[in-house]
């Protein structure tokens, strides 16, 4: 283990977050905000603990698979805990642990609140608050790699470790340029939005704040109705930018470099948007008499399936009063989540099609042992390898959403409040149902359930073997 290499990104992890915590506290200077002060605090100790860090030069900057999770995972952990502190500082967050919660909600766009009042916080901690979705939507590592790259190719052990999706690859051959292309779209998505929204008559603060939440599909508001008061025009507005960055954002790669045909004919992409057409049209039949038009009905479907689906959390009403079918379709595609390479979370369309593709393989085989087939996506066979990681995610998955929901039972709340919590936090979702749909909050469970939720948005967030590398004792040999 290179702990010298781990112990200089850390370092720089720390430096940005200084950075980051510059916008909201030049946000708090100019609103004359007490709270600014305890992000100058924040930020200050950053710096010096940084500086301390790096007085000692890493012995070499090469690193391997092991590393990267490692390093990847202390990232997070790292940044959620000193993000936490201007929430807490400010006293605007009654305890650290909530002020945690919010910040590990925000970092891995969950979007899952403690607050039962959003409206009453300053507008520098309804800034970082937002923006914390931003930072965390394309990946901290990510964005270091863009601005600071390592030995060659190793760096692409980090990029694996924390992009999301089966499968991780360069869209060319140097690890900085990819990554560059890949802020270099995120900023111009963000860019757009931000000025659709002005267009829109929605003021500048407002506009930066919720794209944030937007972009990064996040789903925190600055509103206690989330985004139930502005006009159906911005609610279309936020659709159409969480569904495009619920996309692969490799397509708009392939659009960049003007390849449309390769663009538009990604398998993935074709049942993204299959299945967000299919279940809002199916949840708009089934809402029909809770609506004065179809349209209308049609509308905040279509909204409420786009932001479930691409885990961002918006919601424009309380969809809990909905008839069970309709609540069963968003259950469903909360656990289903956007595309690899996105910002969105969950298990990805791309792994679903995979294992649908796995099952019919196997009944094949069954019904004709001799026969050998390969599974194709997107014209290519899908390696070996591919397909075990696919297979082990869906194991582990499985065990962690099952013991998570055991754990959670602890508090006594409700069969459909616990499950939907778990789903909702571990595929980076936010609102779940009863207790915690979208009218709802996370503030009645206990510190331990907290705990327990703050470990999925972080396994789920990081496609769960970063995380759970930490706990391996063969992790630490040198």
């Amino acid at each position: 283990m290179n702990y010298s290499i781990i112990r200089y990104i850390l370092c720089k992890i720390l430096e940005f977050a200084a950075l980051f915590m510059a916008l909201p506290f030049l946000v708090g200077i100019i609103y004359q905000e007490e709270a600014a002060i305890s992000f100058l605090i924040v930020m200050a100790g950053c710096l010096a603990v940084s500086l301390v860090g790096r007085r000692f030069k890493p012995t070499s900057k090469v690193f391997y698979a092991k590393e990267g999770f490692v390093t990847v995972s202390l990232s997070w952990i790292l940044l959620s805990l000193v993000g936490a502190l201007p929430f807490y500082l400010s006293g605007e967050f009654p305890t650290y642990v909530d002020a945690l919660y919010e910040t590990v909600s925000g970092l891995t766009t969950t979007g899952a609140t403690v607050l039962t009042d959003v409206e009453c916080l300053s507008r520098s901690i309804q800034f970082w608050r937002c923006f914390t979705h931003w930072i965390g939507g394309m990946g901290v590592l990510v964005l270091i790699l863009a601005v600071l790259p390592l030995s060659g190719s190793y760096n692409m052990h980090l990029m694996r470790a924390e992009s999301p999706g089966p499968s991780v690859g360069k869209l060319v051959p140097r690890v900085k340029n990819t990554a560059m292309i890949l802020y270099g779209i995120y900023i111009v998505i963000t860019v757009m939005e931000v000025i659709a929204l002005l267009f829109a008559g929605m003021g500048l603060y407002e506009a930066m704040t919720l794209t944030f939440s937007t972009v990064g599909t996040g789903g925190f508001g600055l509103l206690n109705s989330s985004i139930g008061s502005y006009s159906t025009s911005i609610q279309t507005i936020f659709t159409v930018f969480m569904l495009a960055c619920g996309i692969n954002f490799q397509v708009y790669y392939l659009l960049l470099i003007r390849k449309p045909k390769e663009a538009f004919c990604s398998e993935e992409l074709r049942y993204y948007l299959g299945i967000i057409f299919l279940a809002a049209v199916m949840i708009a039949i089934n809402v029909r008499g809770f609506f004065e038009s179809g349209f209308q009905a049609f509308h905040h479907s279509l909204f409420q399936v786009v932001s479930v689906m691409t885990t961002t959390g918006f919601a424009t009403l309380d969809y809990n009063v909905w008839p069970e079918f309709s609540k069963a379709v968003l259950f469903l595609l909360t656990l289903l989540g956007a595309c690899a390479g996105s910002t969105g979370g969950g298990f990805k369309v791309s792994r679903l099609i995979i294992l649908w593709r796995c099952v019919k393989n196997e009944i094949s085989v069954a019904i004709h042992p001799r026969s050998i087939k390969k599974i194709h996506m997107e014209g290519h066979t899908v390696e070996e390898g591919t397909l075990r990681s696919v297979q082990v995610y869906t194991a582990i998955y499985t065990l962690i959403f099952l013991v998570s929901f055991l754990l959670l039972s602890l508090n006594e709340f409700d069969f459909v409040t616990n499950i939907t919590a778990i789903a909702a936090n571990f595929n980076n979702v936010g609102p779940g149902l009863n207790m915690v749909g979208p009218a709802g909050n996370y503030v009645q469970f206990s510190v331990f359930s907290k705990l327990v939720l703050m470990f999925d948005m972080l396994a789920g967030r990081l496609e769960l073997l970063p995380i759970l590398v930490l706990f391996s004792p063969k992790t630490w040999k040198r």
